[in-house]
Parts: C-alpha cells; structure tokens; sequence
C-alpha cells in the first residue's frame, strides 16, 4: 500500500520497484489524479481520507481476503508517520511511528540536537511575528525564517532585516494549511544562517550510503539546482559530514528506516540543517544508484514488504542532477522533447515536467523545477559537464508576466 506519493521525483519509481518485487502497488489517496503515473502504469488506486491513520487502516483492511497486505509505505514525508502507524497495526515492518512524528517537527529535532549535543543551528520556536524579531536580533541577523515542518524548502527564507523577520513570520503563521491541505503546526522556527557549503547524507537501514553535494540558488530561497555524488570533499569533511549525519539519527531515534539528513559545513564542523525522516527526494536515489550501484528505492520497499533486501553491484562512478529551473515568472508556451538529451553521452534520464498553459510563480523552493536531468561519469568533472550541457539544451518558453498581462 502506497500511502500517497510526491508529487515530482521518486514517486513513480516506489510503484515500479514494488512490480519488479512481484507485489501489486495500491494507491491510497485524496485525490489519485494529482499523480499521472498510476494510470499509466495501471495501479489499482482507492480514495481516501490519507491524513487519518484510522481510514487509511480501514482502507487496508477492505482489501484483506481479496489480497494480502504484506506493506504499507510512502514517498512522501508529509505521510511517513501515518504509514508506520497503519504498519505497526498491521503486523508489518516499519520505523517506530511515534518516532517519525516527533522527527517531522523541526522544533522537535532542535531540542533533541541541543539536548545530545548535535552541532546545529542556534534557533528559537515562536508564536508571533514581534517574538521572531526579538529572536531574530538575539540570535543575529542574518537568521533563516521557516515553518516547523514540511518539505522542499518550502516558506523558507533568509532575513537580513528585522523587516524582513516580521514580514515572513506573518506570511508563516497566517498559513493554516500545508500543501497537502492538512492542518499546519502553529508556530515559526527563527535560527542561524550558517554560510558555509550544503551537503546532505543519505542513510538507509542505519547506514551511511552516500555524501552528496548540492547546488543551491538563494536568490529566492533555498532552492536545490543540482546535485553530486560523491560530494567532492576531503578525507576529513567526508568523516564529519558521517558523523554529524548518525549523531542526529541517534538523537532522533531513527534506527531502522531511510533519512535524508541536510547539513553545512563552517571552519571544519558540519552542523544537521535538519533531518528529513525519508528517503531523499529531487532524484537524488536515481543518482545514488548511478554512482553506487546502490538502489535505496528498491531496498526500502523490499524491507517494508518483508522481502531480502537485493543485492548491491559494486559500482564506483560519480553522477549530477541538474534541475530545469525558470529565470521569470509567466505563462508556460511551450516545453522542449527531451528524447535527444537522453541520447546524450553519459545521460540517464532526462524529463520536463512542465506544461503549456502552466503559470510560473518563482518561490524559491521545489516547485519551482521543470524538469531535470541526470548524468553519469567516470569522474565528477565528466558527470557535472555532462549533467550541465544536457540541461542547457532543455529551454522551457516562458511568456513573461507583463506579456501574459497585456498581450504583447
């Protein structure tokens, strides 16, 4: 049982990993048709009310008789604790439930950090936008305004002023709602922006499977472009990077499932951004695979079934992402075929995911991609140089505002 899916990225592969087990996939969703791959691959779907573990238990247990139910997952973090729940009640494997609901809440993790003396950003929960500005200016502009949980960088942003500060905070906690339209957690984390480098490390089964680079644009927000794996870093900032990765698993209480665990480094200390209690999202698992040989996908969905985990080729390569983003906001008129790229040397895959008629409102966070590709090599410098010139032959026809307004 797929307990919804992201909406971009891994989504599809969680459903095709599960076929290639010999399982059937079923959709449990509020609405299926935000997701345009179980009608192409055929899944069985089923409407329900996602946000409640008591629905979702329900839902699986109709289908008991007719099927066996061997797992309950999801790709996206928005639903983890409500698979584990269902899991749990089931019988069936899964990470600890409460665990992943504590996890979610970045305040949550905050105080787990500092109380283990996990190095991490110094950080303030509030519930107004006066109290953000008084945690703002003790801890010291510039600080990073966020919500105290979600996904994708979304409502993220650095503030350099107190007007800013303000500014965010009252957009934050005006917000009932999350993306998914599920009730948002009442309160704003105000912390420490730290300048150095991004990486994150990507942990499955309480290993540590790789290191991985990212590229940012912070014009906007905290909007993730591109990424590398292996990240290039030495012998020394690899270490840190591990270590600070399972310190705040450990803290969490994160055992046995997968985390994307965000972290940047400053003067040789590596400080969690946060954790994210799944598997990575933006492709970064299609890119593992390709460097490693490792397929995190497979391996989740193979544990949560109570199937052998499968067996990983040895595989020492280097790969990047690079993600399709827009320069402008507007109107999409037209998209790119992307069959040519992917003929190109070293590509893996290659996708536009948007549309005509889609209107392009920059947030500085997830969204904002329209497509991506992925590429491979023997080395980092050929992985990246591949990965930069098959994106640059993607260009996306975006009508600008002004244009779109008046008809020019």
């Amino acid at each position: 049982m797929l307990v919804e899916s992201n909406t971009t990225g891994t989504g599809r592969l969680f459903a095709e990993r599960a076929c290639d087990l010999g399982l059937v996939p079923h959709l449990l969703s509020v609405d299926a048709t935000r997701y345009g791959y179980p009608a192409e691959l055929g899944l069985p779907s089923h409407g329900c009310d996602t946000g409640s573990p008591a629905a979702v238990l329900e839902a699986c247990r109709r289908l008991v008789g007719a099927q066996r139910v061997v797992g309950v997952t999801t790709s996206s973090e928005y639903f983890v604790d409500v698979a584990a729940r269902v899991a749990r009640s089931l019988g069936l494997p899964g990470e600890d439930p409460d665990v992943l609901t504590a996890a979610r809440s970045k305040s949550v993790q905050r105080e787990r950090f500092a109380a283990h003396g996990v190095d991490s950003p110094v950080h303030r929960t509030v519930m107004s936008a006066a109290d953000a500005v008084a945690a703002a200016l003790a801890i010291g502009l510039p600080v990073v305004v966020k919500p105290i949980s979600g996904s994708g960088s979304l409502g993220v942003r650095r503030c350099d002023t107190r007007e800013e500060v303000a500014g965010q905070a009252r957009l934050l906690l005006g917000a009932t709602a999350d993306e998914r339209a599920r009730p948002a957690p009442t309160g704003v984390l105000v912390e420490s922006y730290l300048a150095g480098p991004e990486y994150s490390v990507e942990v499955l089964a309480g290993k540590v499977r790789a290191v991985v680079a990212k590229h940012l644009d912070e014009s906007l927000g905290f909007l993730e472009v591109g990424h590398d794996v292996p990240a290039p870093v030495d012998t020394e900032t690899d270490a840190a990077l591990r270590r600070s990765a399972r310190f705040a698993l450990a803290a969490l209480g994160l055992t046995r499932g997968a985390a994307h665990v965000e972290l940047r480094v400053m003067h040789g200390r590596a400080y969690v951004i946060e954790v994210n209690p799944r598997l990575a999202g933006g492709m970064i698992p299609v890119a593992v695979q390709a460097a490693t040989g490792q397929d995190l996908i497979a391996e989740l969905v193979a544990w949560t079934a109570g199937r052998q985990r499968p067996s990983v080729p040895d595989t020492n390569r280097c790969a990047s992402i690079r993600f399709l983003v827009p320069d402008r906001d507007g109107t999409v008129r037209a998209v790119p075929d992307p069959t040519a790229v992917r003929a190109l040397d070293g590509v893996i895959d290659a996708a536009v995911t948007a549309r005509p008629g889609q209107q392009v409102v920059r947030q500085g966070a997830y969204l904002d991609r329209l497509g991506y590709v992925i590429a491979a090599g023997d080395d980092r410098e050929q992985a990246a140089a591949r990965a930069d010139r098959a994106v640059a032959a993607l260009e996306v026809d975006i009508v600008p505002v002004a244009e779109a307004v008046w008809g020019l």
